[in-house]
């Protein structure tokens, strides 16, 4: 691993507390201080933008993988900045960033083990453009109160991969359904579907009526 980047990630994690939150505005200045060559802007940016990006990372791959995860992530980020456009902002830019990081995680924890790790949720994600499923209002607030029903890691852990990545890119990281397609180069009616999907099974794992989600609909978006 990079030892400039093991050093941040030590330093980003004593400070994560006071630095839970950054804006759009905040970012961009940073990286216009970048390219102007002040050297402490880029650590800056990743301070800010640690805590959201490894509760993405946590979420995703679980707690086990989550440091090797946002390691990667983090070398991901430094390395594009020059190439980054700003054609999106750079939380979402940062967010696909990271989102690949995890699905490359979960790749390489595959080929260690030789099996499936997690329950039929680790395959690989599929591009659909079917869009006919609703958001159903009932389980839209499943993930407040996972925490006091279920493990919410392994509650995630259960769905299929696609379902895990959407839910808690919607409903952990708070992105909108635009800014997710924007993330997973997916339509946003696939989104809505996934994210249906993923919090009416959520909402079963929740209630106990459902003892091998991850098994169910894993390539629904193949159909």
């Amino acid at each position: 691993m990079h030892p400039w980047v093991t050093t941040t990630v030590i330093s980003i994690k004593s400070d994560s507390a006071s630095t839970s939150t950054d804006s759009n505005d905040e970012s961009s200045a940073l990286i216009a201080a970048w390219r102007e060559g002040q050297g402490d802007a880029l650590d800056k940016l990743l301070h800010i933008s640690y805590p959201r990006l490894f509760r993405l990372c946590r979420r995703i791959v679980g707690a086990v993988d989550a440091d090797d995860a946002i390691q990667e992530a983090l070398i991901a980020i430094v390395r594009g900045l020059p190439n980054f456009d700003g054609h999106s902002t750079f939380a979402t830019w940062a967010y696909r960033v990271t989102t690949n990081s995890c699905l490359n995680e979960i790749r390489k924890r595959k080929r260690r083990h030789g099996i499936q790790v997690v329950r039929g949720a680790d395959a690989e994600m599929s591009v659909s453009n079917d869009v006919g499923d609703s958001i159903d209002l009932q389980t839209s607030s499943a993930i407040d109160s996972v925490v006091d029903r279920l493990d919410l890691d392994e509650a995630l852990s259960a769905l299929p991969l696609d379902q895990r990545v959407v839910v808690v890119l919607r409903d952990i990281c708070s992105l909108s359904y635009d800014e997710i397609a924007e993330v997973l180069d997916i339509a946003p009616g696939t989104v809505r579907s996934r994210i249906s999907r993923g919090r009416s099974q959520l909402h079963q794992i929740i209630s106990g009526n459902s003892t091998t989600p991850g098994r169910r609909q894993s390539n629904s978006d193949d159909k």
